[in-house]
């Protein structure tokens, strides 16, 4: 989770723009419940009068109304009209604290005037002259109404407001109000405010929304080309470390997870808190005194969140693991389908590869499982937390002290506060498995590379270089290894000459040829390229002055041209120059689109000797100063060699060529041949110096010459 919060901190002016929408999306959320509230008390209750103060009055109905008042409190009532030209008074505040003060007022005194004229059939007038004539004083007054107040208990101030509303509903009719339009209007007007209210709301959701996919889409980009860039970085030991199944796992899926994640709290986690902040004080404001039903909701969601992911929580630690399996498993069997089928492997790697798609299966099986239990368990609690609501508020709906508004409404509130748990729990299940995703992505970020540059690079204002490699009692061990895969090597490659490596199977050729542009750094000794020590150069500058052919032909999806030209910087005369010299333009000329002829992935469109020779030419158009030959001749057939011996040895007159052979054949005109046996230098000199002065090199030569041969090259025969 703090990976992923620092992923978020990287664009804080995101952040702040989504969490303002936000809050807007939550207030407009939150405000709609209350209008709907007033719908419903107001506009049908009460035909759409909302408070219990008239907006205008009569003077008749303000001067009796002042007859139930205290002097002070007639003051300010007379104080809040101001009489118009038809006699009529009219309501000069406007402030909703100044007339809920005012209802306040009033209320008492309206229930008690229009209690006298209905029950003794009184009028307002008569009132006036008792009070004047000495018959019923002000205190009087008062005092009933103070006991009828008294009376009425709890449901007082409920019955008050409806009854001093009728009585506002009658003034409204003596002075001829049409009160079907009166109520249609507030009805009218307080839908208008719902709507823009949900259009607000829609638009800050749709913002939200547009900006959190953004942001999230933004951090799966930054991820993927930071892991991509520490990859390409990775010397061979890290790839071993990883594997390539795992880095793709982590390059695709695992990145995935952390994006999805990172949407949803930015909509979700971030919107929870804010709309259940708001609920809860929403909800404080209708005063139904249900707040302890919220309490049992809350405390209900967290128990059954708290189980299910107890449950679950080492199930989707396990899951990215057992992804990483089936990557690899895949992998293998895809690449290997030759072999398999050549081996009538099929069965074994069908049951291998389903064995690992089973225990996959498995394990998201049984976290969906355990999670689908979730939606019905919240769906039950908040169905229960709805009955209890409109029990205990039906309840109070009997009794007078709550409205059907207002239990509507705290049930909208309830809901809302509970779908903001609902949402954060949704999410909170998804977070483990984002976070084990987040540490296999740091992972391979935070990996220190074995293989790196120096502070201050020897090669920095360098610019002739010759090309000169020299091994200086070099050794060297794989990482985990017990022993040394060679040891002490010593030799030089000059410019103009070339040298050739040669040896029996898994004597070293290979990994000698791996340690000049650092592949792997030398575990003891040193490399030196014209005098200065590999290690102290810049990889990319190492790696200028070298042309190097893998032993397996690696071709890149694109075409011909892009194949031989990867290198950059080279022109169109330099390409066929190196196609020639590779002895490729034969076949490329014979395709439709020449050198634009496109090459597949992997280079599975062309055959191997044809795949080996454009990765020569690769080699040759970079046109570098040392050239290294992996096995590089080992798929062409014996006159095309020659051939492209002979024109190589034009092109190379200048630079190193380091050449690992297994075929005595290709290295018989070397300048020198460096023969290994089991990572041990076992002889150095031309064919016929080693011919002479080398057992092991004898014994190879004698396994693949005829006796003839050995003759016609000078070497010593049976």
């Amino acid at each position: 989770m703090g990976k992923i919060m620092k992923y978020l901190g990287e664009h804080k002016a995101a952040v702040a723009a989504i969490f303002l929408l936000l809050i807007v999306q939550a207030y407009c959320d939150l405000a709609l419940p209350q209008y709907m509230s007033d719908i419903v008390d107001v506009g049908i209750q009460q035909n759409g009068i909302e408070y219990a103060v008239p907006e205008e009055i009569r003077e008749e109905t303000l001067e009796g109304l002042c007859l139930f008042l205290s002097e002070e409190d007639a003051k300010r009532v007379q104080g809040s009209y101001e009489k118009s030209g038809d006699g009529v008074f009219q309501l000069i505040i406007r402030d909703e604290e100044e007339l809920a003060d005012l209802e306040a007022i009033l209320g008492m005194p309206m229930l008690a005037m229009s209690s006298m004229t209905e029950q003794s059939g009184m009028k307002i007038s008569d009132i006036k002259r008792m009070q004047n004539s000495g018959q019923v004083t002000k205190e009087q007054m008062l005092e009933m109404e103070r006991a009828a107040e008294e009376k009425m208990g709890d449901m007082s101030e409920s019955i008050v407001s409806q009854r001093a509303r009728l009585m506002v509903k009658e003034e409204y009719e003596a002075l001829g109000y049409n009160m079907a339009n009166y109520q249609n209007n507030y009805m009218l007007r307080t839908g208008g405010k719902m709507l823009a209210i949900s259009i607000i709301m829609m638009l800050a959701a749709i913002l939200a929304g547009f900006f959190a996919s953004r942001t999230s889409a933004k951090i799966g980009m930054a991820l993927r080309g930071r892991v991509f860039q520490k990859v390409v970085r990775f010397s061979s030991s890290e790839m071993e470390q990883f594997s390539t199944a795992s880095l793709i796992t982590r390059s695709t899926n695992d990145i995935q997870q952390v994006q999805m994640v990172s949407v949803l709290l930015l909509r979700m986690i971030l919107y929870a808190p804010i709309i259940g902040i708001g609920g809860v004080i929403k909800v404080s404001s209708t005063k139904t005194g249900m707040g302890w039903i919220i309490g049992i909701a809350v405390g209900s969601i967290i128990l059954l969140v708290g189980i299910l992911m107890a449950v679950t929580m080492p199930k989707f630690k396990k899951m990215q693991t057992l992804v990483d399996r089936l990557n690899l498993v895949s992998r293998e069997i895809l690449t290997g389908v030759p072999v398999i089928r050549a081996f009538s492997r099929e069965k074994f790697e069908e049951e291998r590869f389903a064995g690992a798609n089973r225990d996959l299966m498995k394990t998201q099986l049984f976290t969906s499982r355990v999670m689908s239990m979730m939606m019905p368990a919240m769906m039950m609690i908040m169905n229960c937390i709805t009955v209890m609501i409109v029990w205990f508020g039906a309840q109070g709906v009997d009794m007078g002290n709550l409205q059907v508004g207002d239990m509507m409404a705290f049930i909208t509130y309830t809901m809302q506060i509970v779908m903001a748990f609902l949402m954060i729990t949704m999410v909170s299940v998804m977070l483990p498995r984002a976070g084990v995703a987040a540490n296999r992505i740091e992972e391979v970020i935070h990996t220190q590379e074995t293989i790196s540059d120096p502070e201050k690079p020897l090669d920095d204002s360098r610019e002739n270089w010759q090309g000169e490699v020299a091994f200086e009692d070099v050794s060297f061990r794989y990482p985990g290894a017990d022993e040394d895969a060679i040891c002490h090597i010593s030799f030089q490659a000059k410019p103009g000459q070339t040298t050739a490596i040669i040896g029996s199977t898994g004597c070293g050729k290979s990994t000698v040829l791996n340690l000049i542009p650092r592949f792997y750094d030398v575990t003891a000794g040193r490399i030196t390229m014209d005098g200065v020590d590999i290690r102290q150069m810049s990889q990319r500058k190492l790696r200028e002055l070298i042309g190097y052919v893998p032993q397996k032909g690696v071709l890149f999806s694109g075409t011909i041209a892009s194949n031989i030209c990867f290198s950059g910087n080279v022109s169109e005369a330099q390409m066929e120059e190196a196609a020639e010299i590779a002895q490729a333009q034969d076949f490329i000329l014979e395709k439709d689109e020449q050198f634009g002829s496109e090459i597949s992935q992997g280079g599975t469109n062309v055959s191997g000797g044809q795949k080996q020779r454009l990765s020569i030419a690769r080699a040759i158009a970079k046109n570098p100063k040392v050239y290294l030959f992996d096995d590089s001749f080992s798929a062409l057939d014996y006159k095309t060699d020659v051939a492209l011996r002979k024109a190589l040895g034009k092109k190379t007159r200048e630079a190193s060529v380091i050449i690992v052979a297994q075929r005595i054949s290709t290295i018989l005109h070397a300048d020198q041949i460096i023969v290994l046996e089991e990572g041990e230098v076992a002889g150095i000199g031309t064919h016929q110096e080693l011919m002479k002065n080398c057992e092991t090199y004898r014994e190879i030569a004698g396994s693949q010459l005829s006796e003839q041969e050995l003759k016609n090259q000078g070497g010593v025969g049976a």
